[in-house]
């Protein structure tokens, strides 16, 4: 049924991130929409929460995921493989159908700051000129995102009207779609979602 959806779609995002705004945030439910967004097709994955819960618990996600696959996904579950794309696990990354990134605060504003000064010491050494700075150069210079693509969905769950930090300089173009909690979500409501991002039309600032 899963690949069904995705194929049915007029679109899926390759790079979702889900963001709880939440301050109670749930393993069991958060597992659900990663293997959701697996099985439906979705190649990158990012999780993030303004606390860093999720990140500084990882293994407790990843354990959660994994049972997830087995209860949702059955005999299936070989066929959506997932992997860390954190510092510590890359090794996991390699023939993963889907990538995920668990994201924190430190992985926003304070990434954009360490690239910036990477820069200003590349210039420093006379390896870079001022002229040198552009869109390009800054992505390569992010280390939380390397090898990711900017998100092109980001779900966020909870009652604030924000994303909290989550990648400032990555969603100018990402279309972001607010549902009211993470807790106890359905798949009829990340579905619809999809369906929802899917109808829309990027007007690019247009």
């Amino acid at each position: 049924r899963w690949r069904a959806d995705g194929r049915a779609l007029r679109k899926l995002p390759v790079h979702v991130g889900l963001v709880v705004t939440e301050e109670e945030p749930s393993y069991a439910d958060m597992a659900s929409l990663v293997v959701w967004c697996m099985a439906v097709g979705i190649s990158y994955v990012s999780v993030y929460d303004h606390n860093g819960i999720f990140k500084r618990n990882n293994s407790r996600l990843m354990d959660e995921i994994l049972k997830q696959q087995q209860e949702l996904l059955g005999l299936d579950c070989s066929k959506y493989s997932v992997g860390f794309a954190n510092h510590d696990k890359t090794g996991q990354v390699l023939n993963c159908q889907s990538t995920l990134k668990v994201l924190s605060p430190e992985d926003g504003k304070a990434d954009i700051v360490k690239a910036a000064q990477s820069f200003c010491q590349l210039v420093a050494q006379q390896q870079r000129t001022h002229s040198d700075l552009d869109v390009n150069m800054l992505d390569n210079l992010l280390s939380s995102t390397h090898g990711f693509p900017d998100p092109d969905l980001v779900l966020k769950f909870g009652p604030v009207d924000s994303t909290l930090g989550f990648l400032p300089w990555h969603i100018r173009l990402t279309e972001i779609i607010s549902l009211p909690s993470h807790l106890n979500i359905s798949y009829e409501e990340f579905f619809s979602a999809l369906h929802h991002y899917a109808a829309c039309e990027q007007r690019w600032g247009k």
